[in-house]
């Protein structure tokens, strides 16, 4: 497992860029708060570290994670509002196949959204076979992948503005 091996929380600063005047859309599923919560209040706490103002930052949320991929649709249909949007769910396995098909079709959405490159849209799908993974991954041993996912939006907004 991959963030057994790097913390999610773990960068080197010196490797983000400034965030000051960029726009940041963060599309949050209500769908396990506890987990989402945190995992949106690391992403702001981070976006604002590197120079994002507050009022550069929009956060809205959608019922459940399968709602992400309409939530940063719209997002993504204002590049006069966003630089770029952060989805940010979680998704913790059960006994149906119901966990497949979520996790699958979001992250479909997703990448198709990235695909037509009107602006980065930030996968936060926190995937989790237990409680304990995603609270491993919101804060606790393994870090935030909040933070993880809010450089990754500077990193990406930098980029296309360097293009």
């Amino acid at each position: 497992m991959a963030s057994a091996l790097h913390n999610l929380s773990s960068y080197d600063p010196a490797t983000v860029p400034s965030a000051k005047g960029m726009k940041f859309g963060i599309v949050v599923s209500e769908w396990n708060e506890e987990i989402t919560g945190a995992l949106l209040e690391g992403a702001v706490a981070t976006l604002r570290k590197f120079g994002a103002d507050d009022r550069d930052i929009t956060v809205q949320t959608v019922p459940g994670s399968f709602e992400l991929v309409y939530g940063s649709a719209l997002m993504t249909r204002h590049p006069e509002k966003f630089d770029a949007v952060i989805a940010i769910g979680c998704v913790i396995r059960g006994d149906t196949p119901h966990f497949d098909y979520i996790c699958q079709g979001t992250t479909q959405g997703l990448a198709e959204l990235n695909r037509k490159g009107i602006m980065p849209v930030i996968y936060g799908l926190l995937t989790c076979n237990t409680q304990q993974q995603a609270l491993d991954r919101c804060g606790g041993k393994l870090g935030n992948k909040g933070d993880e996912c809010a450089i990754t939006a500077i990193k990406m907004v930098a980029y296309g503005q360097r293009l």
